[in-house]
């Protein structure tokens, strides 16, 4: 009775192993067929083998990439929307934040509702009145309109996220330096902000992705070539005109390595300010 425990037992460790590694397949195979793609030989997707390397190794297409076309300017294009959306992100949302946190004021309740309610709405569903606004402000093909269009985006969800976040901050922090005589800015720039510095963090990564990754508003605001982001350089490549998918694959390997060294530099600070704790209601 005890064998026949022990022989189900390693049946079933058996069939679990194996669905993890059909699983982890599945995952990793796309992944690892990109990275075979941008240094395979080959131009076309029906050119490359599936097995992955087994056409051999080639740097001709990131040689491609730099020498004969704009994709440093795509780049830095894509490198200053990102960086501008999350740093007002940040400081808009962590303020509004704060003031409905910690601030009780007429129609609080009503306006903390309507920024639920703007985020129930898809972004695309305002699209027409986007286009329309940016086209009286002047802020087509700009990428201050598009940044403007990010961040007005970010708000609502990230100040609901944010402002719930800070309400498990304990109120004896703002009152005890209020005592010594802080003012409310100096309260939320060195009190609360170093405490609230995890969630603080996840809003920067989640900011920086967004626009780091988007192609739909970056192809309604933006029109002239100097002005394009990496979603829309790449994509030519794959268009109906051109199938280059392994230049596509060399430029979109490209793109996540600023983007990993982005996620390991903030996952370490916040896993830093997570272990530093605080006082909590």
């Amino acid at each position: 009775m005890k064998k026949n425990y022990y022989v189900t037992e390693h049946i079933g460790k058996f069939f679990i192993y194996v669905l993890f590694l059909i699983i982890s397949f599945l995952v990793f195979y796309p992944l690892v067929y990109l990275v075979s793609a941008a240094f395979s030989p080959g131009n076309g997707i029906a050119s490359l083998n599936i097995v992955p390397f087994k056409d051999g190794v080639t740097l001709k297409h990131f040689l491609y990439l730099f020498q004969k076309t704009h994709y440093w300017l795509w780049f830095k294009n894509t490198l200053i929307i990102s960086l501008w959306t999350t740093l007002w992100t940040v400081v808009i949302s962590s303020l509004s934040a704060y003031i409905f946190s910690r601030f009780r004021f007429v129609f609080k309740k009503s306006l903390m509702i309507a920024l639920l309610i703007l985020q129930i709405f898809p972004s695309f569903v305002g699209m027409i009145a986007i286009y329309v606004i940016l086209l009286r402000v002047g802020g087509l093909d700009t990428r201050w309109g598009l940044i403007l269009v990010y961040v007005a985006g970010n708000i609502p969800y990230n100040t609901w996220m944010v402002k719930s976040y800070m309400d498990t901050v304990s109120r004896n922090l703002d009152e005890a330096a209020r005592i010594d005589g802080a003012s409310h800015f100096r309260i939320y720039s060195t009190i609360i902000l170093p405490v609230v510095k995890p969630i603080i963090t996840f809003l920067a990564i989640s900011s920086f992705t967004g626009p780091w990754m988007d192609f739909i508003f970056p192809k309604m605001v933006l029109r002239s070539p100097e002005n394009q982001t990496l979603a829309l350089g790449l994509f030519a490549f794959v268009s109906d005109k051109k199938n280059e998918f392994t230049n596509f694959a060399a430029g979109s390997l490209i793109i996540a390595v600023p983007f990993v060294i982005f996620f390991l530099l903030t996952q370490k600070a916040m896993m830093m300010s997570m272990g530093a704790g605080a006082v909590k209601e």
